[in-house]
């Protein structure tokens, strides 16, 4: 009887030391990651567009409206996306910040700014190769650690040319059709690739309300763009969601000028919101950041601001750290939040009307999203994606 026990207990070991081993063998072999950061893509805009394969992704996937964070601008919701962190952990606290040691505003573009490992170094721990395709260079700048290539149109190689053609301007909806170009292409000749992350521009969402015949031609493309990819890669999880949704603004203050005027000086206001892509914004975000000369004047420079037409909050550095997850050596003594339709940022005077054409983000009323999930093995629960930032925190942890 000794001896049959031990023969079954050698059995069972030796069944358990192979179940380990596949078990092993089916953790390095990983499932194709498709991620979509669809800058610009609020709920508005999806609503009111034919998109068949979205609709579809929302029937037989996972699907939410989640909210986005704040500044809802794109660099900090990118960052967060990129990273599975939040803008406390990351560091991304905007698409400008005012750097104290050198007394300048700076865009926050570069990646010693980005304090978290990026999915592309999760996966590459993993044995994973990830690339990376963004309309705009500044995301390439920011958030490229552990790419094993990186494509922008704005940068495009002779290469690149070659295969997709001359990029389109950076200002025009074609941009995105040239980058969802290459991303197939690439999908479709290079099978190796784990992660595939691509960042269209929101030019056209600057550009077009969600209801205009432009806004709906290019999105019914877009989703015709995805269908492509989901069917050149049918073994891949989708994974989409956006930064913020884009609306009309109708008027802008100038908090520097204002504050001024009425003899409540501050050292400087900044728009999180600016970047390099004048075009798209003029640098006027619904939420600024404003630094003081004296912390002894934060109560007056706070009444003044909040006395302001289409201001909302006037609210302090701690306050808006713990509320919105923020890093607060990167976010201003106070920070101020517009209304649904007031955006800040640097003017001739301390306030201008804006014309009915005028589109931007940043405010709280801006940072409501569609979060898709379509065909990934091993996904969380719905109730697992309560912001945006979480589309793919999950995946090589």
């Amino acid at each position: 009887m000794k001896k049959i026990h031990f023969l079954y207990c050698l059995i069972a070991i030796c069944i358990s030391l192979n179940c380990t081993t596949l078990i092993a063998q089916g953790i390095t072999k990983y499932q194709r990651i498709i991620i979509f950061m669809i800058d610009g893509f609020g709920e508005d805009y999806y609503r009111n567009s034919d998109m068949p394969t979205l609709n579809q992704f929302e029937k037989n996937g996972i699907f939410k409206i989640v909210p986005s964070l704040m500044p809802s601008v794109t660099n900090l919701n990118n960052a967060s996306i990129c990273t599975g962190e939040l803008p406390q952990v990351h560091g991304i606290t905007g698409n400008s910040y005012y750097d104290v040691t050198t007394g300048k505003e700076e865009f926050m573009e570069q990646d010693s700014l980005l304090l978290a490992p990026t999915i592309f170094e999760r996966a590459q721990k993993q044995g994973v190769k990830s690339i990376l395709f963004a309309a705009k260079k500044k995301s390439i700048g920011l958030l490229n650690k552990g790419t094993v290539d990186t494509i922008s149109p704005e940068t495009a190689s002779p290469i690149w040319v070659k295969r997709i053609g001359t990029p389109p301007s950076i200002y025009s909806r074609e941009v995105n059709y040239w980058l969802l170009d290459a991303a197939l292409f690439s999908i479709v000749n290079d099978p190796s690739l784990g992660v595939i992350y691509i960042h269209p521009t929101d030019y056209p969402m600057h550009t077009w309300a969600p209801n205009t015949k432009e806004s709906k031609e290019y999105l019914s493309r877009l989703d015709q763009y995805i269908a492509k990819i989901s069917a050149a890669a049918p073994d891949a999880a989708i994974l989409i969601t956006a930064d913020h949704t884009v609306t009309h603004k109708s008027y802008c203050w100038d908090l520097n000028k204002a504050c001024l005027n009425r003899n409540v000086p501050i050292k400087i206001a900044i728009s999180p919101e600016r970047d390099k892509y004048f075009k798209h914004h003029r640098g006027f975000g619904g939420t600024a950041y404003v630094y003081l000369n004296n912390l002894l004047d934060i109560k007056k420079v706070q009444k003044t601001i909040s006395s302001l037409q289409g201001v909302d909050e006037v609210i302090t550095r701690e306050d808006a750290a713990k509320r919105f997850h923020l890093m607060p050596e990167r976010i201003g003594d106070l920070i101020v939040l517009g209304d649904s339709t007031t955006v800040f940022g640097d003017l001739d005077y301390e306030s201008e009307t804006l014309p009915d054409t005028y589109r931007s983000h940043g405010s709280l009323a801006d940072a409501r999203v569609p979060i898709f999930i379509y065909n990934a093995i091993g996904a969380p629960n719905i109730d697992y994606f309560k912001f945006n930032y979480l589309l793919s925190s999950w995946l090589y942890r």
